[in-house]
């Protein structure tokens, strides 16, 4: 790839970047996030690159959200001075890289999910020397981390505030479930969403902030949450995916930035293209009708099954495919895509690679 001029001159399986669709997503979220005087603190999770990082800064953006140490490591070239770790730390072998981290940037806080947790967490907050800043995870439907009452949160909230280790700043949720919520339910949903978070932090201490972040609920809540929501987190708004235009609506199809260029090499029946690509690039996620992939070009032509170097493309245009054409294909769902490559071409939209970009941060889960 690093030879290559054009993105004809490009082996495939190889997964592609429209710079002016990248920067038009980020600087659309950042004018949204100003029009209300809400922050913008995006995941990394989804892009895991410190070019991305360091345009999502430049246009305004707060501070960062990651899912790990080392995403977080990988992200200190950015610049950045402000740095949330949305992740259940509890490793005491973790705690010289929690102060090394702390000591290069101005404001480091990390996740707290549950009054077990806080006990594990309060011990590493003890091994780094340091007090640490934490975010008390809510759970808002996901069911996955976070208090599940307004009793459990005010339980865990006293139990921050009996540690010397460990200071509560304020209160985060991931919505992912939103991802499934009807579009015409979605704007009470979310309203009921602003409503549980303010009022269990306002029953706590007021003045403390509250961060979601999903990029299906974004937009929504910037909609109405001025003065109550301090910040949002979404991720995968930078490139899109189908999860974000084709299952919630939320991004045109016009939109997504970032593609799969692909190789059709085989036919073996009717109805049926074999292409070179599978889990290694697609990776195993899929939407609700099982659904890897879709031609970036409107074609009916989608991925419906996957190997691992393999992906079975099915569809009314399948047949007109001719074994060597290329295919750009938009993924079920980016983030898993960008971190199953080493690299990224760049171009403009116009076929010529401006760049080459290496996953800064692709592989760090620990």
């Amino acid at each position: 790839m690093t030879n290559a001029q054009t993105v004809h001159d490009l082996a495939t399986p190889s997964v592609l970047i429209d710079h002016t669709r990248l920067s038009k997503n980020i600087h659309a979220m950042q004018a949204a996030c100003d029009a209300t005087g809400i922050e913008l603190r995006p995941h990394i999770k989804t892009h895991k690159l410190v070019p991305v990082a360091k345009m999502q800064l430049a246009a305004g953006a707060k501070g960062l959200t990651c899912a790990k140490l080392g995403e977080a490591e990988a992200m200190l070239p950015s610049g950045v001075r402000s740095i949330f770790v949305a992740h259940s730390l509890v490793d005491p072998r973790q705690a010289r890289r929690i102060a090394e981290l702390s000591e290069q940037l101005d404001d480091l806080r990390v996740a707290v999910t549950s009054e077990a947790h806080a006990d594990a967490l309060n011990a590493l907050a003890q091994a780094t020397g340091k007090t640490l800043s934490v975010m008390m995870a809510l759970d808002t439907g996901l069911g996955r981390e976070g208090t599940r009452s307004r009793d459990a949160a005010h339980r865990l909230a006293g139990k921050i505030a009996r540690s010397s280790s460990l200071e509560l700043r304020g209160f985060y949720t991931h919505e992912g479930h939103f991802y499934t919520t009807p579009a015409a339910d979605r704007p009470q949903k979310v309203r009921e969403l602003v409503e549980q978070l303010c009022t269990t932090r306002d029953s706590i201490d007021a003045g403390l902030v509250v961060w979601p972040g999903c990029s299906v609920t974004a937009e929504a809540i910037l909609a109405i949450g001025a003065g109550r929501v301090q910040a949002v987190r979404p991720g995968a708004y930078v490139f899109g995916d189908l999860a974000l235009s084709t299952v919630s609506k939320v991004m045109s199809a016009e939109s997504i930035a970032l593609q799969v260029l692909v190789t059709v090499v085989d036919k073996p029946e009717p109805g049926l293209a074999l292409i070179d690509a599978g889990s290694k690039t697609f990776s195993s996620d899929r939407t609700l009708d099982t659904i890897f992939a879709q031609a970036a070009d409107g074609r009916d032509l989608s991925v419906v099954r996957v190997n691992e170097e393999h992906g079975y493309v099915r569809g009314a245009a399948v047949d007109a495919l001719k074994i060597g054409e290329r295919v750009l294909f938009t993924p079920a769902h980016v983030c898993t895509v960008v971190n199953l490559t080493d690299q990224i071409a760049v171009h403009a939209g116009d076929g010529a690679i401006s760049a080459t970009w290496r996953v800064d941060a692709r592989g760090r889960t620990q």
